[in-house]
């Protein structure tokens, strides 16, 4: 039964019930008043004609989402791969030991670096994932546990939003008076010596309307500079700097999946855009807008972190240069990943073009009924249904899958690829230390290594060793003669 309701929300016809219902009223009057005598009829080449074109540029508009569908799906592999990449190197070819002196300390120090690296590796796959669905910041309950010791950058905004390209206005946020605080004033331009965890007393609280606007849905506390507590309004950036979550109950939780209202269906979402940027409208079209719009860079300053690491080993000299070189091209390839999926995200269809689009369907939708009365009659009222269904069903689909990066049922799994996929990964190859072939290939139960067809002898690697090359030669050699 779960499943079955599964597969009908996932459909087109859960996103445009609400037009089905409309054409089939409006077909339905149509077919009455030409029952009754009233010649409502326009000559059926139309039909033809001006269908045949618009199932092309439709099919054109499906295509152009499902590009974009895929590209986002391979970008996440490539994350994955990157991930792994760098995990392996880390775990297996950085030392654990540099020194003779203090041995037992440095290999210590050395496992909690590579474990904290490596937990990061997780982190950064995590915020990516946060940062599409325009949930800014570290306050999540599966990543602010693994980045909260880290100072923070003051990173500028990674997306320019696409709806107003308004480089010298960004979005405000409004902080209401309170006591003033006397907190210390901002951090440098680079980083901040102090933790995200050990920020000073809460004095103003600023509100941000959605869980996809900047921060969350509810107030998030903030510690504001004496310097810019006389502006009301406040540049979220520098909000985002200031940000502290004292208690575990403070962080949001991993999915924030937004809910549906008026403003996700046709007609009324074609007027969500402008007010969308500055959280006046819920819903899931509104949030895939807020998505795309300037916001904080976590993923990036991750990566600043992890070349940090790889800068110290070079300091240190502690790998060789084929080991450098492929933590280097690891890192270098999550963030071109992330370069490329901040592409597909803020890449829009071109306004002129989705509306064009949507109102030639429309026409066309509206003038059917009108030219195919004479042909069908009284069918002319499912027919009008389900033409308004195969039209607008594309079209729906196009939009959901063109930003396959939220919590729509069709979007990509992020949580899958991060969770079930990176984290979990990433715990079994920490679990144990590298594994020592002097041990795992001189195993008793390594008994079938020269075993073959001609040579059903089974014997224990160390009898081989016993038996040395030449028996293993022989044993080796299965040429007929």
């Amino acid at each position: 039964g779960t499943d079955i309701l599964n597969a009908i929300l996932a459909t087109a016809l859960l996103r445009c019930w609400h037009i089905l219902i409309f054409f089939a009223a409006w077909s339905t009057l149509i077919t009455i008043l030409n029952h009754r005598g009233n010649e409502l009829v326009i000559d059926s080449i139309l039909v033809t004609v001006t269908g045949t074109v618009l199932g092309f540029v439709i099919s054109y508009r499906t295509t152009s989402s499902f590009e974009r569908y895929n590209e986002g799906r391979r970008l996440w592999s490539d994350i994955i791969v990157a991930t792994r990449n760098f995990a392996r190197t880390v775990w297996f070819h950085v030392p654990d030991e540099l020194s003779e002196e203090k041995k037992l300390e440095v290999q210590a120090k050395m496992l909690v670096e590579k474990k904290t690296v490596i937990n990061l590796l997780g982190a950064y796959a995590v915020s990516v994932k946060h940062y599409l669905r325009g949930e800014v910041g570290p306050g999540f309950q599966d990543l602010y546990h693994s980045v909260k010791f880290l100072p923070p950058y003051a990173l500028p905004a990674g997306m320019p939003s696409p709806v107003n390209d308004n480089r010298t206005n960004e979005p405000h946020i409004h902080v209401h008076n309170g006591r003033r605080g006397t907190s210390s004033s901002l951090p440098s331009p680079v980083t901040s010596s102090r933790r995200r965890s050990d920020r000073p007393p809460l004095t103003d609280h600023a509100e941000v309307a959605s869980p996809t606007m900047y921060f969350a849905s509810q107030p998030t506390h903030f510690s504001i500079p004496a310097d810019d507590q006389g502006s009301q309004f406040l540049n979220p950036r520098k909000l985002m700097r200031h940000a502290t979550i004292f208690k575990e109950d403070d962080l949001f939780p991993a999915r924030m999946p937004p809910k549906y209202t008026l403003f996700d269906f046709f007609p009324f979402s074609l007027f969500v855009g402008r007010l969308a940027e500055n959280g006046r409208f819920e819903g899931r079209k509104a949030a895939r807008l807020r998505a795309k719009m300037m916001t904080h860079n976590f993923p990036l300053e991750l990566s600043l972190y992890l070349s940090s690491y790889i800068a110290a080993l070079q300091r240190r000299k502690a790998c060789d240069d084929p080991t450098l070189n492929s933590l280097i091209g690891s890192l270098n390839d999550l963030v071109n990943s992330l370069t490329n999926l901040e592409r597909v995200l803020t890449t829009p269809i071109p306004f002129s073009y989705a509306f064009h689009l949507w109102s030639v369907t429309t026409l066309y939708c509206l003038a059917l009924p009108f030219m195919i009365w004479k042909v069908l009659g009284w069918l002319t009222i499912p027919a009008s249904i389900i033409v308004s269904f195969i039209f607008y069903g594309f079209l729906v689909a196009g939009e959901e899958i063109e930003n396959p990066f939220g919590y729509d049922k069709n979007d990509l799994n992020l949580d899958h690829f991060t969770e079930n996929i990176i984290k979990e990964e990433l715990e079994a190859v920490t679990s144990i230390p590298p594994p020592d072939p002097s041990v795992w290939a001189f195993a008793p139960e390594n008994d079938y290594l020269f075993t073959s067809t001609d040579n059903p002898i089974r014997l224990p690697p160390k009898e081989w060793v016993k038996r040395g090359p030449k028996a293993i030669w022989k044993a080796l050699d299965t040429r007929e003669i």
